[in-house]
């Protein structure tokens, strides 16, 4: 039986169907790919083409920034005291050497001192953002600069140009008060961050300086002005094809800082100190402008701008006499007898008369040690006058408690003692005014576990009535009480800064009125007057100015900075310069119309106030008075006819002036019974500790 084929139409019809979707969906995706594609392409060039365009221009052209010129600092008269020059330099780029080490080696063959600084150099241009210049050296003579430029086809990534650097004309005559400048740190980037504020790209900047001390550091933000920048085009690799000039940006200067400083002065007093260690401050006591304000010895702050060699800084922070420390604002001192003029006010202050005499027979006697005065045969009677004239030790031993200490130190800060002023400059001492307060509260720092450690003896009165003890002061705050005892009105406060970008910079705060009677002003005043004037005076012969009718008025001082062992040979003359005595001067001229001060330390100095810093005080005041046009008219005014010396006064008695008085508790002569003092640390070393326990 035979059975024919079937044909099954529901077979081919099923795989037909289950075709036909399959090439819709397919078809379908594709149409929906086509059409994203086709929106993604209209985005990319019709909606984003300007976006794309600035990018694909930002990646051909790349925006440097450009170090703005730094401020000039100046004088009262308009002399550049820290300016900017041109220098020459050559650089170097990482990104475009094919070999750092094989370049500098190439360098090195044309500046053999860039071979010194190797590793700085290498981790400075490692630290650099790409493609970015890193001086390699400055100041580059024309033969070096010559000679770089004429091997650079050879020398891959390096570069010379000619740029500003910061230069002081004057160089150590303003160190300490203009400071310098250098690259930002670490440090100076850390500090802004923590402040949370955004750090300027510019401080990355190689080239960029900051200042540092001084008013280079306090004015800083002014003196920088505003960076600009070069636009480049640049290569697949980053590097310069050429210079775009239309999309630069010019740098903006900083702002001119305006002192009151002089600089023949400043000069001048810098001189004079020769190689003596100090501090000076001039000041105009109408209005308190700081003429001069120098430390000795100084440093040369040019070599900072490019930095200092570590060995040349060790030399400089290692010296004995300190260069690098400001002894102006920031070296505090004994003041030794030129406080003597403080505790005369407060002796007349508490009523005491001046007429009252006290005799000097050489010392003091109090409880059972002798307070002996400079003098060691005695000044004999002894009124205010011819106390604060002579100096007498003994005067002020008898007669400081009947004033008291708190009185004396109440005194002293209406006079400049014991403060900072706002001058435009940070980190002034501001010096110890001891007090009834101030030991209990000095008792209680220290955690002395003594039970009378905080009570004040009146026995600790008589090192502080001659300036001795725990006080401490700077030259600008003894320039300041001269200033104000030279006014006789106003509490003048020192200024330094004139203007700030041709703004007018007034002094901070307004004067205040003395608290003093003139009458007693007049009284502490001619005693000055008499140190400086009268043959006997303790700075006679130092005090002559030698300009016309114009004298000064004084007073000198000679203040431990030890204390010293029985038969030990005084302070002046010891041949170690850390164990002599500091010599002080202040003064006013003219005495009959007041216009200048000078307060003036001479650290360890070879001899006392009236040998050693009367005659520089009195070189440093004759050029103030010689550029003050009215000073001027009045020196070249002829003398009147009873304008002569006096008569009689040969050479020996115009040298009879003592050559300098020793005041303080090392002039005592302590009991066998008494154990000796401790020594004191030295001037600049902090607060004094007290010696051994006074009497009651």
């Amino acid at each position: 039986m035979s059975s024919e084929p079937s044909i099954f139409f529901s077979d081919v019809n099923e795989r037909q169907g289950s075709f036909l979707r399959r090439t819709f969906v397919l078809g379908g995706l594709t149409t929906l790919g086509g059409l994203a594609l086709t929106g993604r392409l209209a985005q990319l060039q019709v909606i984003q083409a300007g976006q794309y365009a600035t990018m694909a221009s930002n990646n051909q052209f790349n925006f440097r920034l450009v170090p703005p010129p730094r401020g000039r600092i100046l004088d009262r008269d308009g002399v550049v005291i820290a300016g900017n020059r041109p220098s020459f330099r050559v650089l170097v780029v990482r990104d475009e050497t094919k070999d750092l080490d094989q370049t500098l080696d190439l360098l090195g063959r044309l500046l053999p001192d860039t071979m010194d600084r190797r590793r700085s150099i290498i981790r400075e241009v490692n630290a650099a953002p790409r493609f970015s210049p890193v001086p390699v050296k400055s100041d580059l003579t024309w033969e070096e600069f010559a000679r770089v430029n004429l091997y650079a086809n050879e020398l891959p990534g390096v570069m010379a140009d000619m740029n500003e650097a910061r230069y002081y004309p004057f160089g150590g005559a303003f160190a300490h008060v203009i400071g310098y400048v250098a690259k930002p740190n670490d440090r100076d980037i850390k500090a802004i961050e923590d402040r949370g504020e955004k750090v300027p790209d510019i401080l990355y900047n190689p080239g960029f300086r900051i200042g540092r001390q001084g008013v280079e550091k306090s004015f800083d933000a002014d003196l920088r002005g505003e960076a600009g920048g070069t636009r480049v085009e640049v290569d697949a690799r980053g590097r310069v094809v050429a210079e775009d000039i239309g999309g630069s940006k010019p740098a903006v200067a900083g702002k001119d800082v305006v002192l009151t400083l002089d600089a023949d002065v400043q000069n001048r007093a810098l001189e004079v100190y020769g190689e003596e260690s100090g501090g000076c401050v001039v000041m105009d006591v109408r209005n308190g402008e700081i003429l001069c304000m120098v430390s000795a010895p100084s440093f040369d702050p040019n070599m900072f701008v490019g930095g200092v060699p570590s060995r040349v800084y060790g030399a400089l922070r290692d010296y004995e006499r300190k260069p690098l420390l400001d002894k102006a604002i920031y070296g505090s001192f004994p003041p030794g007898s030129t406080f003597k003029m403080t505790t005369a006010l407060a002796l007349l202050d508490a009523g005491v008369s001046p007429a009252e005499r006290v005799t000097c027979t050489g010392g003091y006697r109090y409880g059972n040690r002798t307070f002996r005065c400079w003098k060691r045969g005695g000044h004999g009677a002894m009124d205010m006058h011819n106390a604060i004239k002579n100096s007498c030790d003994t005067y002020f031993y008898h007669m400081c408690n009947r004033a008291g200490v708190d009185r004396i130190a109440r005194v002293a800060e209406d006079l400049g003692f014991h403060q900072t002023y706002e001058i435009g400059i940070a980190g002034q001492s501001r010096g110890t005014m001891p007090s009834r307060a101030w030991k209990a509260e000095y008792a209680r720092r220290t955690r002395n576990p003594h039970p009378d450690a905080g009570t004040w003896y009146p026995g600790e009165t008589l090192s502080v009535a001659i300036g001795q003890g725990a006080i401490e002061t700077t030259a600008l705050q003894l320039a300041v009480m001269t200033a104000r005892l030279a006014n006789g009105r106003k509490a003048i406060t020192p200024r330094l800064v004139k203007s700030v970008g041709g703004v007018e910079r007034p002094a901070a705060g307004a004067s205040r009125d003395l608290p003093f009677s003139q009458e007693h002003l007049n009284i502490v005043r001619g005693g000055m007057i008499a140190v400086a004037n009268d043959v006997t005076g303790t700075a006679y012969r130092a005090s002559q100015l030698g300009l016309g009718d114009i004298q000064m008025a004084g007073k000198t001082g000679t203040a431990q900075s030890r204390d010293y062992r029985d038969g030990e040979s005084r302070g002046p003359r010891n041949a170690d310069w850390t164990r002599r005595d500091h010599a002080i001067f202040v003064a006013f001229a003219p005495h009959d119309a007041p216009r200048y001060a000078i307060a003036l330390i001479i650290q360890h100095a070879p001899a006392g106030g009236a040998a050693d810093a009367a005659p520089k005080a009195r070189e440093i005041m004759k050029t103030v008075l010689l550029k003050d046009p009215d000073m001027r008219a009045r020196i070249e005014r002829p003398l009147p006819p009873e304008a002569v010396a006096p008569a009689g006064a040969d050479e020996g008695e115009l040298g009879a002036a003592p050559g300098g008085e020793v005041t303080g508790p090392a002039a005592a002569e302590v009991a066998p019974a008494t154990p000796a003092p401790r020594r004191t640390p030295s001037a600049t070393s902090g607060p004094r500790p007290y010696l051994s326990e006074p009497p009651r």
